[in-house]
């Protein structure tokens, strides 16, 4: 009998006892809602890549890689001539190789691709043109960068949350509920990523397949706008009016 008493005593303080906490955040008197959402931001672009390099070729090697170093000389004094930083330039690729067919056979070809960064953005076109002009035959780009994302990001952010509330206290009202607090906010990183650089594109192989590119010059250069999208999951907890 008293074995039984004490059973039943356990028994009644273990239904008293409050139960776990539940994992996910809530009350015992809230509802978890997850919400995702997206936010955007428009920066205009104040930094330009380009990727400018020559291409030689000689009955040498040796002969090859001095008329590419005597080409690049020039491009990058052109360049600093437009206020270019030499920390503004870096090497990419250099290369040098026999060829082993075609009518080029048995010469050496020298290659040499620089990427500049370019800050100024009204001299990008200037760039491109008195780069081509200074002996560069090789030219990809240019890629618009905004130089501070963060900063230019913060308004997508503050959009994505918006747009999140906004879509809970949808859901809120719909259910009879409203929004009681926030549990968690998990950051889904940006939507938009720099486009990869292009191939180089040797002009002298193209003006052999095909018809000469028109002049760097002939279309202006336009900066225009990036566009970044980011994303955002919010857990909220919903009570009762």
């Amino acid at each position: 009998m008293r074995h039984a008493v004490l059973v039943a005593a356990a028994l009644a303080i273990t239904s008293c006892e409050r139960a776990a906490p539940d994992p996910r955040g809530v009350e015992r008197d809230e509802t978890l809602l997850t919400v995702s959402a997206t936010g955007r931001a428009d920066s205009r672009p104040d930094e330009a890549r380009l990727q400018l390099g020559v291409q030689s070729l000689a009955a040498s090697a040796g002969e090859a890689s001095r008329l590419n170093r005597e080409k690049m000389d020039r491009v990058t004094s052109a360049l600093g001539r437009l206020g270019v930083r030499p920390d503004d330039l870096q090497t990419r690729n250099l290369s040098l190789q026999r060829i082993d067919y075609g009518p080029e056979r048995g010469r050496f070809r020298a290659d040499n691709v620089l990427e500049v960064k370019l800050r100024d953005m009204a001299r990008v076109g200037e760039a491109v043109t008195v780069a081509t002009e200074s002996g560069a035959n090789v030219l990809s780009g240019p890629e618009l960068r905004v130089s501070d994302r963060e900063t230019a990001n913060r308004s997508a952010y503050a959009a994505a949350y918006r747009a999140a509330r906004s879509r809970a206290e949808a859901y809120a009202e719909a259910a009879g509920l409203k929004i009681g607090r926030v549990l968690s906010i998990h950051d889904g990183g940006e939507g938009y990523a720099p486009p990869p650089y292009a191939r180089p594109v040797s002009m002298d192989a193209v003006a052999q397949t095909a018809a000469p590119p028109p002049p760097p010059v002939s279309s202006p250069f336009n900066p225009g706008i990036n566009t970044t999208e980011v994303r955002v999951r919010v857990d909220f907890a919903l009570r009762r009016k």
